[in-house]
């Protein structure tokens, strides 16, 4: 059971891993509640791009995905505010083309390395220690900013009209969190991969939602769930023998099935002792008259 901690790439492994599933679902508490799922999948496609371009070139993966993904976001913000696109169609259009870019650089170069490989379904067993310090940095980087612009970030989330009215940059905080998913993207693209990103975005704070109508607790219970099931997920893969990112999303799928239960079972206990407590109250009523 302890043969895993044994090594030094799988203890870099876990530690990113865990460190990815936090950011992954706090920042994922304002994607999920704010029906924006489809802008996560559609950037981390888009960065795969510039990851593409990054191999290539032989820049540094975190510089080349990270300013690939920052032109992203400023394509898709200005894209959106024309009133004949909107902003779905903007996703579509920047995210789609900026993939296309990255399959001609693959078709040109007309070798398909694994390289590209790990951008589209993750490498974490080859994070290097230079690797997670610099993930560690953005995770860093990433929970500061969502701790100085969370009362904004909640406001626009509930009611983006009048946050507006009491004078918050609606714009400039919208920008800030896209900045800060895209920044989240290209964190978690070595871990999970293009195809899996959306999914680590998505599943713990859905599992939270099914667990707490509290925000507070909802964040804490997702970003728990993020860390362990991160870390988790990869302790399994060592034992089983599948892809790490692969087997991080599947422990997710998991504990949000085990959650699915749970609220489904509350309900119905709770209807349960509803309907108990009517018919008590019947009886009470029979009895007194």
């Amino acid at each position: 059971m302890l043969d895993p901690f044994e090594f030094g790439f799988m203890q870099r492994a876990m530690i990113t891993a865990a460190l990815v599933g936090g950011i992954t679902a706090a920042i994922g508490v304002f994607v999920v509640l704010r029906r924006l799922a489809y802008i996560g999948h559609g950037l981390a496609h888009s960065i795969f791009g510039g990851a593409v371009i990054s191999f290539v070139s032989g820049i540094n993966f975190f510089v080349g995905a990270g300013v690939w993904g920052a032109i992203s976001v400023l394509l898709i913000n200005i894209a959106s505010r024309r009133p004949q696109i909107g902003g779905d169609a903007a996703i579509g259009i920047v995210t789609t083309a900026a993939f296309a870019i990255g399959i001609a650089v693959i078709s040109r170069a007309r070798t398909f390395t694994r390289d590209f490989e790990a951008a589209l379904f993750g490498e974490i067993l080859g994070i290097s220690e230079q690797d997670l310090w610099i993930t560690v940095g953005m995770v860093a980087l990433i929970a500061v900013v969502l701790t100085l612009w969370w009362k904004p970030l909640v406001f626009i989330t509930f009611d983006r009209a009048v946050a507006g009215a009491y004078g918050i940059s609606v714009n400039w905080v919208e920008a800030v969190f896209a900045f800060a998913l895209a920044a989240t993207v290209v964190a978690s693209l070595q871990i999970l991969g293009v195809t899996l990103i959306a999914a680590a975005l998505v599943i713990p704070p859905v599992v939270a939602r099914l667990l707490t109508d509290s925000l507070p607790r909802l964040f804490v219970i997702a970003v728990v769930v993020g860390v362990l099931t991160g870390w988790l997920g990869v302790y399994i893969s060592w034992f089983v023998d599948v892809s790490s990112g692969a087997t991080v999303v599947l422990t997710q799928a998991a504990v949000f099935a085990l959650a699915l239960g749970y609220e489904r079972f509350g309900r119905l206990r709770a209807r349960s002792g509803a309907r108990r407590a009517e018919r008590l109250a019947g009886l009470e009523r029979s009895l007194s008259e």
